[in-house]
């Protein structure tokens, strides 16, 4: 696809988003949030046959690239809704992005998490100062939990994805990516990004189209909650058939996003998937290789390329590794594993 088609077609297909909005992101971020490494290792370079550059999101602050897009949407609120606070609803990761946000903006956070929610998740969004808020995600709607605080307590949604300021500030990843891959002299051919509502896919798909036109474009979501490659392929938005579940909590959200399936239909994306045994065995891949802790859903990216799920071989193929927030007991499994 040419470049200045990509650029017309990305930039036109949300309103509020787009490379600009991203570059406005990346300016408001400045100094807020962590310029996270792009690690490489010669041994995993020899494991799949090509120059693996790996986006290390786990050693973002809060230990996930959520706090980039909760960030940059709570600094465009005015000081009026800075002060009644904010809200989200979040299976960890996005909610320990908005607690630290509302920490660095000085105003009230409520986080809704599901039951089900790693306990690490769920004390780390305590310790960043914000009220938690469990719901029974087999029973209880998040959104719904979420929409009765608001109304009560007067405060904004900053949601999970699919809203242009998230997706903004998810798409800085990208744009770093870009500049260490130049750095390093090096070119990426192909790119994976795990994907759930689809904000840091379409973030950081946009980035890399104006940076690197051409590039092949993957998206990774868990075996049997592929809704966003669903979603592309029908045109709508699709959820998962069932309540979210297994290790790649963080992945395996409800439903596509409606914004950034209309980003992501503008590019050329392959939808791939990854089981739990293959994210396990990444996240112990990661650890003894990049020297990184993986959650599970985190390592979706890798697990597809060790798996073999892309041919990638003799060329540059970049990754997100998106958040590190694992409990202890699971790491133990996939280091045993």
């Amino acid at each position: 696809m040419p470049e200045s088609h990509v650029h017309a077609a990305a930039d036109g297909a949300v309103p509020g988003f787009g490379i600009d909005a991203i570059h406005e992101a990346a300016r408001r971020l400045t100094g807020q949030v962590v310029r996270t490494p792009l690690l490489n290792s010669p041994m995993l370079d020899d494991l799949v046959g090509a120059r693996v550059l790996v986006k290390a999101e786990c050693l973002q602050l809060t230990g996930s690239f959520k706090v980039r897009g909760a960030l940059n949407a709570l600094l465009t609120l005015d000081e009026d809704a800075r002060r009644a606070g904010i809200v989200a609803y979040s299976a960890g990761n996005h909610g320990q992005g908005v607690a630290a946000a509302a920490r660095l903006a000085g105003c009230p956070a409520v986080i809704v998490m599901p039951s089900t929610a790693p306990r690490i998740k769920v004390d780390n969004c305590r310790w960043w100062g914000a009220e938690t808020v469990l719901y029974d995600p087999r029973t209880e709607d998040r959104e719904e939990v979420a929409r009765k605080i608001i109304e009560e307590r007067g405060m904004t949604l900053i949601p999970p994805f699919d809203d242009p300021r998230v997706m903004a500030g998810q798409g800085t990843v990208g744009l770093e990516l870009a500049d260490q891959a130049r750095e390093l002299g090096l070119t990426p051919d192909t790119v994976l990004v795990n994907c759930s509502g689809g904000g840091l896919a379409a973030g950081v798909i946009t980035a890399l189209g104006h940076a690197l036109p051409g590039l092949a474009n993957h998206i990774v979501e868990p075996a049997g909650f592929d809704k966003m490659a669903r979603s592309l392929a029908t045109g709508r938005v699709c959820a998962n058939p069932r309540p979210p579940g297994g290790l790649m909590d963080a992945v395996s959200g409800p439903v596509a996003g409606a914004r950034p399936l209309a980003v992501l239909r503008h590019y050329d994306v392959t939808g791939l998937t990854a089981t739990d045994e293959e994210a396990l065995a990444a996240m112990a891949t990661a650890h003894r290789l990049l020297k990184i802790v993986l959650e599970p859903g985190a390592a979706a990216s890798l697990a597809a390329l060790l798996s073999g799920k892309v041919d990638v071989r003799d060329k540059v193929v970049a990754l997100v590794a998106s958040g590190g927030n694992v409990d202890p007991a699971v790491f133990r499994r996939a280091l045993a594993d």
